[in-house]
């Protein structure tokens, strides 16, 4: 009895968390479960960001001068920023490229000065704009399609077929501030 009184007291104390606990618990599973690539694959892709993070923040060049943002997706790279110059941006690109699962490298660095928080926040805020619109689609699965801006270039990324492919580049291209779109699709079809 005293066992049930205590349980019936922490849910109490709890019963403005469990939504909460439980909302999150949900997105996530439904994210996993939307996703094309393997659980495996999901975990592979954090740890090449990681791994390559590291080797680019173990680089006192490429830490201090450059602003360099790393993305996996299904073992293709994506590095997008800026470096100071040409050989950071090789040298960058050689560090993604020896890591391990990585099966291909885009990189997008430009070589000139890190940009702004201004420029940085504008980037974010058109990423969470993009993604919004691809959520709100019904037509294509937000879930599928990683989406990375830097400098108005928005790039996207996924396992999805080409009509998915075409509306997603057809939302994000008609998103306001965005210059222009990359798609690094791999097509399931």
């Amino acid at each position: 009895m005293k066992y049930l009184l205590t349980v019936a007291a922490l849910l109490t104390l709890l019963q403005g968390c469990a939504p909460v606990i439980v909302g999150g618990a949900a997105v996530g599973a439904v994210a996993v479960a939307d996703d094309q690539r393997t659980t495996g694959t999901i975990i592979d892709d954090q740890g090449i960001e990681l791994k390559i993070g590291k080797a680019i923040s173990n680089d006192t060049e490429l830490r201090e001068q450059g602003h360099i943002n790393v993305t996996s997706f299904n073992g293709v790279v994506l590095l997008s920023g800026e470096v100071a110059t040409t050989a950071q941006r090789e040298r960058a690109a050689q560090l993604a490229r020896t890591t391990v699962k990585v099966r291909h490298v885009t990189n997008e660095l430009t070589v000139g000065p890190v940009t702004s928080f201004a420029s940085r926040s504008r980037d974010s805020w058109i990423t969470t704009k993009v993604k919004s619109q691809l959520f709100g689609a019904g037509d294509v699965s937000g879930n599928q399609i990683k989406v990375v801006t830097e400098a108005q270039t928005v790039y996207l990324m996924g396992l999805v077929s080409r009509r998915e492919a075409d509306r997603a580049t057809e939302i994000t291209r008609h998103t306001s501030r965005v210059k222009r779109v990359v798609k690094l699709f791999e097509y399931t079809d």
